[in-house]
């Protein structure tokens, strides 16, 4: 296909996962968070996995592959998300997106400490300026928000999810993958609004929009876009392309939410942009 073909669909996929910031914050006013993003992932996930039968995609044979996507769908949708939509409660859109993006950077991290990856010095260096930029996008304090704290356990659960995809993914198909571990996923997240929060669903045009939005936009339209890129470039190259989307989501909140982009912000999100580009652009590690 067209690079400028494939740079439109870049843009489009990572302009979606950053509106869902906005479009998630505008839907707590009458959606309880966890509820929210249960029924996202369950319906994205139901039509997903529609989509792999009819396509006659590969499905596990194995319970313990199956175990896998489960654990998967348990750290890369329900972590990940429920931390993000309880974050939105106390802090703004474009902080949570800035926070929530970081996982390129814990992945180098945690792959280092835990699994004995080896990466190059430049991939420190993006590290290190990284969360530097989480710092100045702080404003220099350390006395964290709840939400602040919920955002980087979000950008935890996200790089502990890579390196499971990354240690099995490649005994499973890609497609039968995300849409079983976002079913899985929104299962837990339903089960746990259940069990945990207090419901609340107000039923208007504006959390009918926000629910499709996130469903079909922000997950179906947005997952099946990124995976082609992904299917026809280098994906090493295609994935530092992610930095974009904490600017996407920086953008709606001040589209949409009217949130204050301040000069800490800016020069903050603009270290970890850079940052997360030099960890993801460097492909080779040693395992």
């Amino acid at each position: 296909m067209n690079k400028i073909v494939l740079m439109i669909f870049v843009l489009i996929s990572t302009a979606l996962m950053g509106s869902s910031f906005s479009i998630g914050k505008i839907g707590l006013q009458y959606v309880s968070p966890l509820l929210m993003v249960g029924i996202r992932f369950l319906m994205a996930g139901i039509l997903m996995v529609i989509y792999a039968g009819l396509t006659k995609k590969p499905h596990p044979k194995k319970i313990t592959t199956w175990f896998k996507i489960f654990l998967i769908g348990l750290f890369q949708t329900a972590g990940v998300f429920a931390a993000i939509f309880i974050s939105l409660r106390t802090i703004s859109a474009g902080q949570s997106s800035i926070l929530t993006f970081m996982n390129p950077l814990l992945v180098v991290v945690i792959g280092s400490l835990v699994l004995g990856m080896k990466y190059r010095l430049i991939q420190w260096i993006g590290v290190l300026l990284g969360f530097i930029g989480v710092m100045i996008t702080l404003g220099g304090q350390f006395e964290f928000q709840f939400g602040t704290i919920l955002g980087f356990g979000g950008a935890v659960s996200w790089a502990i999810a890579t390196l499971l995809v990354h240690r099995w993914g490649k005994e499973i198909n890609t497609l039968v993958l995300s849409a079983y571990q976002m079913l899985f996923g929104g299962g837990v997240l339903l089960l746990c609004s259940l069990l945990f929060e207090e419901i609340q669903f107000t039923i208007n045009p504006t959390s009918a929009f926000v629910i499709i939005w996130l469903t079909l936009m922000a997950s179906v339209v947005q997952f099946t876009m990124w995976f082609y890129v992904l299917q026809q470039g280098d994906p090493a190259k295609v994935s530092s392309f992610l930095f974009l989307a904490p600017f996407f989501g920086v953008l709606f909140g001040w589209l949409l939410l009217h949130e204050t982009i301040g000069s800490h912000l800016i020069l903050g999100g603009i270290c970890i942009f850079v940052g997360i580009f030099l960890v993801n652009w460097i492909s080779k590690v040693n395992v």
